[in-house]
């Protein structure tokens, strides 16, 4: 009768020498709220970043616009083009210092965050190190409670996540506008410049365009 424990034992060791020993249930949701967590984190860098690297370039194509703006000989073409330059422009930097800049957050949150121990604003109610150990210590001895903070918590970078991103694509879009009314005005003038160096070279354009227009 001893010879069927044994096997079966061996067999138990053998399934967890190959790793087929289950992770209890709160360890999978902890290791599942920290790497929705760290991905949460990265996509706000990211997201940080473009704005900044948006507005860097936009803030360069405004300074190369307005330093050239004196020269632009005006018609009802190009001033259309640069009222549309600066809306768009415009529009573009209020989306992206909305990404940049921490938004208001209602009463209701902020309480909410000074709470919680996760968030800097929850951090900041300790007075030592110590003390916020101890109670970090305290809170993982409840496991539901634990859980909770770290679901808030990744709930609370996901609403970030996408009021900073709602804004991001809103600048996107408004400054694809505002480059492509630069290009038009740039290319007006071009045009305008051209035009008598052409005429002079190519006689018949002149008459073409007299019937055109």
């Amino acid at each position: 009768m001893a010879a069927p424990v044994k096997k079966k034992t061996t067999q138990s060791r053998r399934t967890a020498s190959r790793g087929y020993v289950k992770k209890p249930d709160y360890e999978r949701e902890l290791s599942t709220l920290f790497q929705i967590l760290g991905n949460e984190n990265q996509i706000l860098m990211r997201t940080d970043q473009k704005a900044f690297t948006l507005l860097s370039i936009l803030g360069v194509f405004m300074v190369f616009f307005i330093v050239h703006f004196l020269k632009v000989q005006m018609t009802w073409f190009i001033f259309l083009f640069v009222m549309v330059y600066f809306v768009a422009a415009l529009i573009s930097i209020i989306n992206l210092i909305l990404v940049i800049v921490p938004r208001v957050r209602t009463e209701k949150a902020q309480e909410e965050e000074e709470s919680n121990p996760l968030f800097f604003a929850g951090i900041s109610q300790y007075k030592s190190a110590s003390g916020y150990a101890r109670h970090l210590r305290a809170i993982a001895q409840d496991r539901e409670q634990t859980t909770s903070l770290f679901a808030k918590q990744v709930y609370s970078l996901g609403m970030i996540n996408t009021y900073k991103y709602k804004h991001l694509r809103n600048a996107i879009t408004a400054f694809i506008v505002a480059i492509s009314a630069e290009l038009s005005i740039i290319m007006a003038m071009a045009w305008a410049r051209s035009l008598p160096f052409l005429i002079q070279k190519f006689p018949i354009l002149e008459s073409y365009l007299s019937l055109s227009f």
